[in-house]
């Protein structure tokens, strides 16, 4: 809503060129749970080893710590031999091992086994037979489970990213894994590319293209590489957000004049105005359970952020520190809202707490926008202009640890994180 607001939704500040996304873990706090992750038997023979990529997804959560693992031999394969009493020597609460062996039909089988070190007990054991190359991805099903198993929370590194990004004079909207790496492009052109959505079921991408010299909204399927118009009525369409079942779309137009929220079916079709004002209306975002629609409005004087029920009516105003909050997104338990907030000049991430209004200031930047959260909830990824460009940033929720994923060329704008994986 920075740029988007200030210009109707249209304004665009410069994209930059696509390079791989690597993480920096820049703060964290709180106490870390010890975590020795051993190195899978078998997997220096393989493309891609698998418990690095465990251990660093771990590790980038700021919740967990790693202990040293050098140095340990024989490197335990099976339950029986585990010695327990030295890790916990080690200070370690939980041990991870496992093994990578090849199939006769070309494939790997990957098993893993987790442990409780202070109770000597299995948390966990599982097996996955999958080719080489998806031996990656492979690595991040593993952490999700561990993570799963200590916190009691879904994990989310078997999810996808999107984010926009300019490589010469061609923009790409490019879909990576959550850790910025197996980054592609699913789409390319020579005109801007912004606000990308992600379906419910993550089979889908919306998104509003420039290619008719107008800003249009598009969904694309990732799948089949086919897109589809939704919206190119007279005048601006923009700010794509999916209804909870997918069916649907709420887009910002201003084919009456001025920018309004509606609903338009997302195969496209005839749009149903929501909300019928004099102001700018825009940036709406359905609550999880799809009763609700948040939004941003200026109605009041200056922007700020409303909600109101999905089918429209009366708008109940949710923020009332300062004269600039915008970019409304609902959490996935829908009880709280991540937003930008202007103080003294600078852009920040909030979150505001529904029921009580609280708001909770999470970034420190001077530049922040475009707040996504994890489908979990327990991470916000955001756009952040670093030294005059932008990069992609995470906080938590409770703002205890900070990310940012960094980029070695260009500008990174207008990330999205997809939801869980359905298999």
């Amino acid at each position: 809503m920075i740029r988007q607001l200030a210009a109707c939704l249209l304004a665009l500040a410069a994209l930059g060129a696509r390079a791989q996304l690597t993480i920096d873990i820049t703060t964290s706090g709180g106490r870390q749970v010890p975590v020795a992750i051993l190195p899978f038997a078998g997997e220096s023979a393989q493309p891609q080893a698998v418990s690095p990529v465990v251990g660093a997804d771990l590790a980038r959560t700021g919740l967990f710590r790693l202990v040293n693992t050098v140095g340990v031999s024989p490197v335990p394969t099976e339950p029986s031999e585990v010695n327990f009493v030295d890790w916990q020597a080690r200070a370690s609460e939980a041990l991870v091992i496992g093994k990578v062996e090849p199939q006769a039909d070309g494939r790997v089988e990957v098993r893993f086994r987790l442990f409780d070190v202070q109770k000597q007990s299995q948390l966990a054991s599982f097996s996955y037979v999958v080719a080489p190359a998806q031996l990656r991805a492979t690595a991040h099903r593993i952490a999700d489970v561990i993570y799963e198993k200590l916190t009691g929370e879904k994990g989310v590194f078997s999810t996808k990213i999107t984010y926009v990004v300019k490589r010469g004079t061609r923009y790409e909207l490019q879909v990576a894994d959550a850790d910025g790496a197996n980054a592609q492009a699913v789409l390319a052109s020579n005109e801007p590319i912004i606000s990308p959505a992600w379906s419910p079921d993550g089979s889908r991408i919306a998104y509003v293209s420039f290619d008719q010299k107008k800003p249009i909204v598009v969904v694309q399927n990732l799948a089949q590489g086919t897109t589809r118009v939704v919206a190119s009525f007279w005048g601006n369409n923009s700010a794509p957000a999916w209804s909870p079942d997918g069916t649907r779309l709420a887009v910002t137009l201003t084919k009456d004049d001025i920018a309004q929220i509606y609903a338009i079916p997302a195969a496209g079709g005839e749009p149903r105005r929501l909300t019928v004002t004099p102001a700018i209306d825009t940036e709406a975002n359905f609550s999880p359970d799809g009763k609700w629609i948040a939004f941003t409005s200026d109605r009041g004087g200056s922007p700020q952020i409303y909600r109101m029920p999905a089918e429209g009516g009366p708008a109940q105003r949710l923020t009332f520190e300062g004269t600039y909050n915008v970019r409304p997104r609902f959490s996935p338990d829908g009880k709280s809202i991540a937003f930008v907030q202007r103080e003294s000049g600078k852009f920040r991430i909030a979150v505001l707490e529904v029921d009580t209004g609280q708001v909770t200031v999470l970034t420190d930047g001077t530049l922040d926008d475009s707040p996504t959260y994890a489908p979990n909830g327990k991470m916000i990824l955001y756009e952040a202009q670093v030294g005059g460009r932008g990069q992609l940033a995470a906080v938590s929720s409770d703002g205890r640890v900070r990310q940012r994923l960094v980029s070695s060329a260009g500008d990174v704008r207008d990330p999205a994180w997809g939801p869980l994986p359905t298999n």
